[in-house]
């Protein structure tokens, strides 16, 4: 079902945009050719096709999960201004 120029129009009032008409008739264009898109895709056979959670079906490489660096804590603590039980202390901004 095509959009007319007038629906165009209308959408674009809705969404505060300002279109000239040239711009309407270029929008339009271009949302008939998405709608008859979807409207192809939407006729495809997929009968017996198993739905997928990814385009890829592939599986991940996955890397080994291991510590990399050290415990710096302490030495990030160091130079903050307020600390206190290993947290930082940050002014109050809410009453």
């Amino acid at each position: 079902m095509p959009l007319s120029l007038d629906e165009v129009r209308r959408i674009a009032q809705l969404a505060r945009i300002g279109v000239s008409d040239a711009e309407a008739r270029a929008v339009q264009a271009q949302l008939n050719d998405i709608f008859e898109l979807i409207g192809r895709m939407q006729k495809v056979d997929t009968e017996g096709v198993e739905p997928m959670s990814h385009a890829h079906g592939s599986a991940l490489r996955l890397r080994e999960d291991k510590i990399t660096e050290g415990d710096q804590r302490e030495q990030f603590q160091s130079v903050a201004p307020q600390v206190e039980a290993g947290l930082y202390l940050v002014p109050k901004v809410i009453e």
